[in-house]
């Protein structure tokens, strides 16, 4: 393999340890990747796990990937660019999971030359069933565009964004989007437990109905509205639940929902 690592991670997180297992999962070989990270129990169990290459800081790793993928938290985004721009070569790809943060500001803390990808993945990665939003800017060569797909492919499903400034709603609707299903079931199980169902049952019933869902909605190829219709019988049980849904607004706080995420995205990019 030239160069003889595939990617080197700095930042040894969950949504890191999601994509290395998809990775190694996919047979990329462990030598392949490297992970920056500063605690010493979370690096030693990336380790052992893995057996990948682990180091303590950007000092003093060995960074001879042909890709780094930055999994930090917005907040220490700047300081850890600060110190990987003086050891980026020109033509490395840079790919950024960070929310809100632009590739422009990227740029401007590692240096114009590298070629930056923005990522926006989501929690179900940590099951090989993520949703990734990716944008490049027009700069980034075909062949860096495809290695940061492959990289990202390793933990779910991607999708090409035109337009970056469409990130903030893929943030909004994908990446923060498991809370609202994970809201709308604790909904669920609190409403079944009050019309008498006992914990367990109501757990089993509500996580199995969502997944349920989830496949039809994935492997039927109807939209959600021809799936709501088949399911709703004139008169119904399920027309009653849906009139109070209606009554209640639900389209509107969704709507309001993700249009709140979207705009603190907007707020993260003006702070950073």
């Amino acid at each position: 393999m030239s160069p003889s690592r595939l990617v080197s991670f700095i930042g040894g997180g969950n949504m890191a340890r999601s994509l290395i297992a998809g990775l190694i999962h996919s047979g990329t070989a462990p030598a392949a990747i490297e992970v920056i990270e500063p605690q010493a129990a979370l690096r030693e169990s990336l380790h052992q796990q893995y057996g990948i290459t682990v180091a303590d800081s950007i000092a003093s790793a060995r960074l001879d990937a042909g890709s780094w993928l930055l999994a930090v938290k917005p907040q220490v985004m700047a300081s850890v660019c600060s110190e990987l721009a003086a050891r980026l070569a020109p033509g490395k790809l840079v790919i950024s999971i960070a929310a809100g943060i632009t590739t422009a500001r990227l740029q401007q803390w590692l240096g114009a030359h590298a070629l930056v990808v923005r990522a926006m993945p989501n929690t179900p990665a940590l099951l090989g069933a993520g949703m990734t939003g990716l944008y490049a800017d027009p700069s980034v060569p075909a062949a860096q565009r495809a290695l940061a797909q492959r990289i990202l492919q390793a933990a779910g499903q991607v999708r090409w964004i035109e337009h970056e400034t469409l990130m903030d709603a893929v943030t909004a609707v994908s990446g923060s989007g498991p809370a609202y299903v994970f809201a709308l079931a604790e909904a669920m199980e609190a409403a079944a437990v009050a019309q008498g169902l006992d914990a367990d049952s109501a757990h089993q019933l509500v996580v199995q109905t969502i997944i349920g869902a989830g496949r039809m909605l994935a492997e039927t190829g109807q939209s959600p509205g021809q799936l709501r219709q088949a399911v709703t019988s004139p008169n119904g049980t399920t027309q009653a639940a849906l009139e109070v849904l209606a009554e209640g607004g639900l389209g509107g706080l969704i709507a309001r929902a993700v249009e709140a995420a979207s705009e603190r995205g907007r707020q993260l990019a003006g702070a950073g």
